[in-house]
């Protein structure tokens, strides 16, 4: 056993302290959110529901896959975030490998011209005249190619290949008469699975996230991801439409949109839930790759 001085055990508790309250702001709303869902709605409207579920009732699930728009926002959100994400994974391998190698003449140029536009960019208006002309507006086209690719990753798996991947082992490649695809495809990337994962999981999340951009450009709402339904589902439900009916069915269709908006929370973020722990030390390495110069 270490004998730890006095100063180091009120440093351990103090960090336990602040770390045990962290912990609990994050979970609460997390847990508050996933109970409330699974609650009759007029508890929770009441207030009576603070952690634990009461009056279990899965009314509010049953309703979301009877809900025609939720479930078109739902398989939209999966297609732009799969074809996304394929795209940007290929992007940024595009743009990371050759930047990485040591005889791409110009590279440093070409890596400043980049992140030159992480600080300076054309602006909304600008932008929305650019895709307007070309013919991008309220397409399927215009929630994959604007967000291509992330500078930050290409620096991010640029770096891995500098710094994980032996300059040797492609050298040997080539001495072998490997083309520089060859290299890439049997040599690089199956030694950037750790990176590859971290790709996925930092462009999944963002474009399962991602509403600002469909709210923008989309206008048919056969085209609008989940994100942009839950937004009007959350709007229609604090809007206070409900007062112009009669008052119990007003209070009616508040509970029942209470409960909704809640179980709506908890489907659209399962995913990202479910996928983020298998990935867990991957994000991890990926952001101490990002933190080393390169």
């Amino acid at each position: 056993m270490i004998d730890r001085s006095l100063g180091d055990r009120v440093f351990n508790v103090v960090n336990y302290v602040l770390l045990s309250l962290i912990c609990i702001v994050v979970l609460y709303p997390l847990l508050f959110v996933l109970s409330a869902s699974v609650s009759n709605p007029e508890t929770v409207l009441r207030g009576e529901m603070w952690l634990i579920p009461k009056e279990f009732n899965l009314d509010s699930y049953t309703k979301i896959f009877q809900n025609k728009d939720i479930l078109m926002g739902y398989g939209n959100t999966i297609l732009y975030t799969a074809m996304g994400t394929a795209l940007n994974l290929v992007m940024t391998v595009c743009a990371a490998y050759p930047l990485s190698r040591k005889d791409f003449a110009g590279r440093g140029l070409i890596t400043g011209l980049i992140v030159f536009t992480m600080f300076f960019s054309g602006g909304l208006i600008p932008t929305y005249l650019l895709i307007k002309n070309l013919n991008m507006l309220d397409t399927f086209w215009v929630m994959i190619i604007p967000n291509a690719v992330s500078v930050w990753n290409i620096i991010i798996m640029r770096t891995f290949f500098q710094q994980s991947i032996p300059g040797e082992i492609q050298e040997a490649a080539m001495i072998d008469g490997s083309s520089h695809f060859q290299t890439l495809f049997r040599v690089v990337l199956p030694l950037s699975m750790p990176i590859i994962a971290v790709m996925v999981l930092f462009y999944a999340v963002g474009h399962w996230n991602a509403y600002f951009n469909a709210l923008i450009y989309l206008s048919s709402k056969d085209k609008f991801p989940l994100q942009l339904i839950l937004r009007e589902l959350l709007v229609q439900s604090d809007s206070g439409d409900f007062i112009k009916l009669t008052s119990e069915a007003g209070v009616r269709l508040k509970m029942s949109m209470e409960g909704l908006k809640y179980a709506v929370l908890v489907v659209a973020n399962l995913p990202m839930l479910i996928l983020y722990p298998f990935l867990q030390r991957y994000f991890v390495k990926g952001i101490m790759i990002g933190a080393l110069k390169g």
